[in-house]
């Protein structure tokens, strides 16, 4: 189980919704040479209006040092229309969420580095730091230790999880996307992504409900070993 760097979009990495999309394959057909024509930065994404063969279109992708007029380069990508951005107030009739912006092509084809944490996701662009916490499961939860280890046993149930939130994204394909820490760990494992509609904060403890899905692949590279899906917080 690897844990690499790569979006995160959250998108991160993403969740089923109501918007449709569509992944390009991954070969050398699907290279992209683009010119900046607008760059906009928001906490960890970088959207770029972009000028490709005389054509205009939005890009999104891991937060890159990309300026107005440079060329890039970038590969396969999940397009999703109809796109809001909380960040930007800005909704996009398509954008085009990439894994990877490179200044030369051959930037695309280094391979992906190994993170920190071997943990839920199979890729992740920005690593997760184990925090010093430890959060005692009652008695209608269980620990992130005991889901890892036993996460053929919870696939597809519905479980209760209790920790703190040490990464927050929100309105992502219209979900918040929550990372969590509870002090245990499996195998190295110490982190748990939940999607949810409802809102937290980072350093809040929570408690939720939401359904064990494992191996979910969202295209364009964004896979997760283990993921909550629609998860409820407990009040």
């Amino acid at each position: 189980m690897k844990y690499y760097l790569s979006l995160a979009f959250v998108m991160l990495l993403m969740v089923s919704c109501k918007n449709e999309t569509k992944t390009e394959t991954g070969n050398a057909a699907n290279v992209h040479k683009v010119i900046a024509q607008e760059v906009f930065h928001v906490s960890e994404y970088t959207y770029i209006r972009g000028l490709e063969d005389g054509a205009e279109k939005w890009i999104a992708g891991p937060t890159t040092d990309i300026k107005v007029g440079e060329t890039f380069y970038f590969g396969k990508s999940m397009e999703m229309p109809n796109f809001q951005s909380k960040e930007l107030n800005k909704t996009f009739e398509t954008v085009y969420f990439v894994e990877h912006i490179s200044r030369t092509e051959d930037g695309l084809k280094r391979p992906k580095v190994s993170g920190t944490n071997t943990a839920t996701t199979g890729t992740q662009r920005t690593t997760v730091e184990k925090k010093d916490i430890k959060i005692e499961a009652s008695e209608n939860t269980i620990t992130i230790a005991e889901l890892l280890k036993n996460r053929e046993t919870y696939n597809n149930k519905v479980v209760q999880l209790k920790g703190e939130v040490t990464k927050y994204n929100p309105a992502i394909m219209n979900v918040n996307w929550i990372h969590i820490q509870d002090g245990t760990e499996f195998n190295g494992v110490f982190d748990v992504t939940a999607t949810s509609t409802d809102e937290v904060a980072l350093g809040d403890i929570v408690s939720f409900k939401g359904t064990v899905v494992l191996n979910k692949d969202f295209g364009a590279g964004y896979v997760y070993d283990v993921i909550i899906e629609n998860a409820t917080i407990i009040k």
